[in-house]
């Protein structure tokens, strides 16, 4: 059964030394309780982007929360390169696994599918295959004689995501992200932020359901208002350019984003 819990308590979910699944700016990023997840100090975490990231996985390997890095990419969009991560790359601090947006997703819907792995075209020929000793290239058992990559599962520990609602029995509105849902089919865990509970059910009819997230496939719920920003939460709020921008400016040097990291959670403390 889904629970409703502080935000502090969802956040408490979240162990050092766990693999945790994001998704892209813009698709429900939950920005509060990266902060609060931050607060708590964990450490380690093996962080896995669904397919790419931005701001919310800058902040976690700016401030040393991140042992290894699955992705397709991290930038901050029109506000210019992500710099903890270009900085963290350069150094060495963590381990970066480079990957492809559709590799990322079969990984996961091997996950969903209880299969240790899945088939994948488009990569032959690519120097990924150079530095993923795990991606394997196999003559297809069907069909035309073919070369084919096979990548493995991903099956997150947690998967972390913010949405507009969810109603008191647990489902969540994701609405077209189905991504969203993908995520929770694939993780261990699923812990989503919401801007609201609403007393409606929103599997209640036919157009309502269709774009809901199942109670069933969400471990825990917590209220977080604004609980995206500075990124966009479609229908609810536009992302923050300006305070992108600033932070874009400010986490170029390791003291500009120790400044920027200090009043970012002192504003999430006050929204909360």
């Amino acid at each position: 059964m889904t629970e409703i819990v502080a935000l502090e308590a969802l956040v408490a979910r979240v162990t050092s030394g766990q693999s945790l699944a994001v998704p892209v700016d813009g698709a429900g990023v939950a920005m509060a309780a990266t902060a609060a997840l931050l607060e708590s100090g964990v450490r380690d975490l093996k962080l896995i982007c669904v397919p790419i990231s931005g701001l919310q996985a800058d902040l976690l390997i700016g401030a040393g929360a991140v042992a290894s890095l699955e992705t397709s990419a991290v930038s901050l969009g029109e506000a210019g390169a992500a710099p903890r991560f270009t900085a963290g790359v350069k150094s060495g601090a963590f381990a970066l696994r480079d990957s492809t947006c559709p590799a990322i997703y079969a990984g996961l819907l091997a996950a969903q599918k209880g299969v240790p792995f899945m088939p994948i075209a488009g990569i032959i020929g690519s120097d990924l295959l150079e530095v993923r000793p795990d991606w394997q290239v196999i003559d297809s058992p069907v069909g035309e004689a073919r070369k084919v990559v096979v990548v493995p599962a991903i099956s997150p520990d947690v998967a972390l995501f913010h949405a507009p609602e969810a109603d008191r029995a647990g489902n969540v509105r994701i609405g077209r992200h189905r991504e969203l849902a993908g995520l929770a089919y694939a993780a261990k865990r699923t812990l989503v932020t919401v801007e609201r509970i609403v007393d409606r059910n929103l599997l209640e009819t036919e157009d309502s359901a269709a774009g809901v997230l199942p109670s069933l496939y969400v471990d825990t719920i917590a209220v977080a208002t604004r609980g995206a920003w500075p990124l966009a939460l479609w229908d609810e709020y536009p992302a923050d350019e300006a305070e992108i921008a600033r932070y874009a400016a400010m986490a170029r040097s390791e003291d500009g984003f120790r400044a920027y990291l200090s009043g970012f959670l002192t504003h999430r403390k006050q929204v909360a």
